[in-house]
């Protein structure tokens, strides 16, 4: 019989899930469902308020990246967490349906209690998925958006097709990822902050195991060239990746090239 599998641990002895452990997906969803009641509030206070301008900004520039585009039927907010990119697309596109999925069940629960206002409840709705297998047909959607989730994904290129897979051809894939900086100064700073002063803000909460993973987490994305390589060859062209806030995140943008992979 197998003994008790070893979790990696955190000072405080909270576990955090570890990418060389074949759990390692179902501990990233129970560490979401942990940490979901506090998760908006300590976003918003790690990353000092710029959290509320970084999803509006990428949708800005999904704007520009879509100039003379069809209007946009159908969205697909993967990894929906709270809600708060699944309500603002649903805003942005005044008439557009907007679907918004997670694999965790109590992040779910919050987004479905925070009805969006005015006319945009009845054109949104949750359900509960992951990005590695959609519940989609084919070609349903002409916008599939995410916040925050690549780096989570244990399969990046398999994700990739399956979220060009349920693109309509021409439809757009946008993306918001944390980054590493360009500038060496604002990275050496970045990472003081992100990886000591961010992992102590969750040690004080009682939950620094999560808040420790956060910044390992980035060390597993690819750089913003590869990233692209990645998007290309999943079927996707063209290609753009719009930093933001000195390149502490960045906004990928793509087209789902005709023909599907």
């Amino acid at each position: 019989m197998a003994g008790p599998r070893a979790h990696r641990t955190a000072p405080d002895g909270s576990p955090y899930p570890d990418r060389s452990d074949p759990s390692f997906e179902h501990d990233v969803r129970a560490m979401f469902d942990a940490i979901a009641d506090g998760y908006d509030t300590f976003d918003h206070v790690a990353s000092l308020g710029q959290d509320l301008l970084w999803r509006p900004r990428a949708l800005w520039a999904l704007d520009r990246f879509r100039a003379g585009k069809p209007k946009v039927h159908r969205a697909l907010d993967v990894g929906c967490g709270t809600g708060d990119l699944t309500r603002l697309t649903a805003r942005h596109f005044g008439r557009a349906e907007v679907v918004g999925v997670d694999f965790t069940g109590r992040m779910l629960s919050i987004a479905s209690a925070r009805h969006p206002g005015g006319g945009e409840a009845p054109r949104v709705r949750y359900g509960r998925a992951s990005a590695l297998g959609l519940p989609f047909r084919s070609g349903t959607f002409d916008l599939v958006l995410s916040a925050f989730v690549v780096r989570n994904l244990p399969r990046l290129d398999e994700a990739f097709g399956e979220l060009r897979r349920v693109l309509v051809d021409g439809g757009t894939l946008l993306t918001l990822e944390i980054t590493e900086p360009s500038s060496p100064a604002v990275a050496r700073l970045f990472h003081a902050y992100f990886d000591a002063v961010v992992p102590w803000l969750g040690n004080a909460v009682g939950r620094s195991g999560p808040y420790r993973y956060l910044p390992e987490s980035l060390r597993h994305l690819p750089p913003r060239s590869e990233m692209l390589a990645r998007l290309k060859g999943a079927g996707f062209d063209p290609v753009r990746a719009v930093p933001q806030s000195q390149g502490i995140v960045t906004t990928y943008l793509a087209e789902a090239s005709g023909g599907r992979r």
